[in-house]
C-alpha cells in the first residue's frame, strides 16, 4: 500500500508510492556521462581564459598548491541579481516590485575541467567549503540581503549549462516563500516544546537508523523520513548553529570527507547521476536563533516531477528512503 509521510520541517506530505515503487537498482542510470578532458580551449573556467569571466571576486590557492589559483569566485555573467541594482520599491498595492538588489556569484570549485566534487580529494572539497563560507559572510553584511543560498547543479539535467565543475550563491533582498515556511516552522515548533525542530529531526533518524548512511564525531549523512526524490540525501551538523557561516573550522574540515564520499557514493552506485545539492540556513537578520539548524540536502535527479506534483505541489517518491539508504551503505 502506498503511503503518506509529512514532512516534519514544512508541514507538507510526501506520497510513497509503496504499489509503484522501484527498488534502488532499478534507478540506477543505465548510461553514465562520459569523463571530458582536463582542460577544454573553450571553457571560460578553465585556467588561461580567465579574461571570458567577470573580473574575479576572490581567488583561493590550497596550501602547498604550485597552480595560481585553486578556487575562483567570479559574478555571474547573466546575474539573477545583481549588488548596483538599485532598492526602488515600485508598482501598487496588488502588484508590488522593487529592484532586482542582491548578488549571484558563481564558485570554480577547481581549474580542472573534469574534477567533479566527487571525484575531489578531502582537501580540495575543504577549500571550497572555506570559500563558501567566505563569501557567505561577505555578502550577508549587505543590509539588503535577506537570505543566502549556496547550491551545485551537476548535469544537465539538474540545470547546468557548462559542464566544468562550478557552484553557484544567490543573495536575496527577500525570504523566498519555502525557505520562509521552513523556517517559521521550525520556530513554532521551538515555541511548543523548546527544542531545536531540527536537533530533533536528527536524534531521531540517529536512533531509529534505518535511513542512516554514515555518522562522524560532528555530522549525520541520512535519507530523510519524507523524502521527496529517491535518494534524497541530508548531511546535518550535529553542533546547533542557524548559519552556515558560523560553522567552524573545525566542522568544514570533517564536512568534506562526508560530502565527498556521499558524491562518490551516489557518483558509483547510481552511474554518475545529475545532482543538485543546496545549502540551507537561517536568514541573516536571524542567523544565531535556537530553533534553525543549517544543513546540505542533496537530490539525484533520477525522475522527474510531472502534473500531478506541478499541480498538488505534493510529491511522490516512488523508492523507499529505508531502501535507497541501505542500499548506498550496504551495497
Amino acid at each position: 500500500m502506498s503511503e503518506l509521510r509529512r514532512d516534519p520541517t514544512t508541514l507538507e506530505w510526501v506520497i510513497i508510492a509503496d504499489e509503484r515503487a522501484m527498488r534502488p537498482h532499478e534507478l540506477v542510470r543505465k548510461e553514465a556521462d562520459q569523463p571530458s578532458a582536463d582542460f577544454h580551449d573553450r571553457c571560460p573556467f578553465c585556467p588561461g581564459h580567465e579574461h571570458m569571466t567577470p573580473p574575479e571576486v576572490l581567488t583561493q590557492s590550497l596550501p602547498g598548491s604550485d597552480r595560481p589559483w585553486d578556487i575562483r569566485v567570479v559574478p555571474n555573467r547573466y546575474p539573477a541579481l545583481r549588488p548596483d541594482a538599485p532598492f526602488e520599491e515600485g508598482g501598487d498595492d496588488f502588484f508590488s516590485r522593487f529592484g532586482g538588489t542582491g548578488a549571484h556569484e558563481v564558485v570554480i570549485d577547481t581549474p580542472i575541467h573534469n574534477r567533479e566534487m566527487g571525484r575531489m580529494d578531502d582537501r580540495e572539497v575543504e577549500g571550497v567549503l572555506q570559500v563558501y563560507r567566505q563569501r557567505y559572510n561577505a555578502l550577508k553584511t549587505d543590509p539588503h540581503v535577506k537570505l543566502i543560498i549556496i547550491f551545485k547543479n551537476k548535469g544537465s539535467v539538474a540545470g547546468t549549462s557548462l559542464p566544468h565543475p562550478h557552484s553557484q550563491i544567490v543573495a536575496t533582498p527577500v525570504e523566498p516563500p519555502l525557505a520562509r515556511r521552513r523556517y517559521n516552522v521550525a520556530r513554532t515548533y521551538y515555541a511548543g516544546c523548546g527544542r531545536c525542530l531540527y536537533c530533533d529531526i536528527l536524534e531521531k533518524e540517529r536512533s531509529a537508523g534505518r535511513r542512516v548512511l554514515m555518522e562522524t564525531e560532528r555530522f549525520l549523512a541520512f535519507h530523510p523520513f519524507a523524502s521527496r526524490w529517491p535518494f534524497e540525501t541530508w548531511i546535518m551538523p550535529k553542533q546547533h548553529r542557524s548559519s552556515f557561516g558560523d560553522a567552524s573550522p573545525e566542522e568544514l574540515e570533517e564536512l568534506a570527507p562526508v560530502l565527498g564520499s556521499v558524491l562518490k557514493d551516489l557518483q558509483e552506485k547510481l552511474g554518475d547521476p545529475h545532482y543538485n545539492f543546496v545549502i540551507h540556513s537561517a536568514p541573516t537578520k536571524n542567523s544565531v536563533k535556537p530553533y534553525y539548524q543549517w544543513h546540505l540536502q542533496i537530490v539525484p535527479r533520477l525522475t522527474t516531477a510531472a502534473g500531478f506534483e506541478i499541480g498538488s505541489g505534493m510529491h511522490i517518491n516512488t523508492a523507499l528512503p529505508e531502501e535507497t539508504a541501505a542500499f548506498i551503505r550496504d551495497g
